[in-house]
């Protein structure tokens, strides 16, 4: 092959390449990267249980609920009752002053009765409107009032109907000697005020304390016999029967009322005769009812009881009456504070 030859084959490789080149659309591609794995999306928790509703407070907490208002909801009387403000309310029982008050609804109200001892921070400084059964219009309607809310226990209905009168809401609901009585009232209450969600909650938490002080009381050894005695000085002594919210709790708790027992519905006079007929190896009493009689000394001073088999071994028992007889949001706590009692008192006397 001649030189020339050769010169013209050299010419045409260099040519071949140089197309090639030209019409790449890029240099020789660099090695194309292994597609990443689609980034790991960010790690989603798994769901955990809901929590469980935070316990309502029992103290003035201010919710951050905005009440849903206007509210029309059906008293206890099947009335109708429209409320469009809650700026300023008057609670009418302690068991609904503590009920507001859990709601964490405090800030609002502005008089009270005296039956409203819970929270006592704040129930001690409000202005007092009186009993809730002997109340008059003036002295809630000088609270400038926007609600006025209570239990069918408030009166006398003279009183409630000036008030209405006067143009302003009385939300009254039923009030019955139960433990379903506590979440009844709550959801009255709540619904009343524009936070029913709140009031749902509410519920559920004092129902569940009052099961479970329930489950705990199946498991007491013997029933106690117990005699509940309402007490005030020598002017009032009475022993509660059937048809009571102190016989629902004795009975939830584990004990025998025995004033149900023989026959009592609602309250009687106590006599020697009930006290030889019920023979109760616990004597259950208020607070303020045994402080009125002198303490246990004095309470076995009446007549019959230092011979029960209470008596002879002073198995007295006393709780706070709003604790323990109010069916307030504490019911289930002061449910289950009675059962340890009785629990107690059962292991004193052998426990058979």
């Amino acid at each position: 092959m001649t030189t020339k030859h050769t010169t013209l084959l050299l010419f045409l490789f260099i040519l071949g390449l140089l197309t090639a080149c030209g019409n790449s659309p890029t240099a020789a591609p660099t090695a194309v990267p292994a597609p990443t794995a689609a980034p790991a999306p960010t790690a989603v928790p798994a769901p955990t249980a809901a929590p469980a509703p935070t316990a309502a407070p029992v103290s003035n907490v201010t919710t951050d609920v905005e009440p849903a208002l206007p509210v029309s909801l059906t008293d206890y009387r099947g009335e109708t009752v429209v409320i469009e403000s809650i700026d300023r309310i008057v609670s009418l029982s302690g068991d609904i002053t503590e009920i507001i008050f859990a709601l964490g609804m405090g800030d609002y109200v502005v008089g009270v009765d005296t039956s409203a001892l819970y929270p006592p921070e704040k129930t001690s400084v409000l202005p007092n409107i009186g009993y809730q059964r002997r109340l008059n219009a003036e002295g809630i309607l000088s609270l400038n009032p926007t609600l006025v809310i209570g239990t069918e226990a408030a009166g006398p209905p003279e009183a409630l109907e000036q008030v209405r009168s006067a143009g302003v809401p009385v939300a009254l609901t039923a009030s019955s000697p139960t433990l379903e009585s506590p979440a009844q009232k709550i959801l009255f209450v709540a619904r009343a005020l524009g936070i029913p969600q709140r009031g749902y909650e509410l519920a559920a938490r004092v129902e569940a304390e009052i099961a479970q002080a329930r489950a705990e009381a199946a498991s007491l050894p013997r029933k106690p016999r117990v005699m509940f005695l309402y007490l005030r000085g020598t002017d009032v002594q009475q022993v509660a029967g059937s048809n009571t919210a102190i016989d629902a709790m004795i009975t939830a708790a584990g004990g025998v009322n025995v004033g149900a027992e023989v026959g009592i519905v609602n309250y009687a006079p106590l006599s020697a005769e009930i006290v030889i007929a019920a023979q109760p190896d616990v004597l259950l009493v208020l607070t303020k009812g045994l402080e009125s009689v002198g303490g246990i000394d004095g309470l076995l001073q009446i007549p019959g009881l230092a011979d029960t088999p209470a008596g002879q071994q002073r198995r007295v028992i006393d709780f706070d009456d709003l604790y323990l007889n109010g069916m307030t949001p504490r019911a289930g706590q002061a449910l289950a504070d009675l059962v340890q009692a009785f629990r107690d008192a059962v292991a004193q006397t052998g426990g058979s």
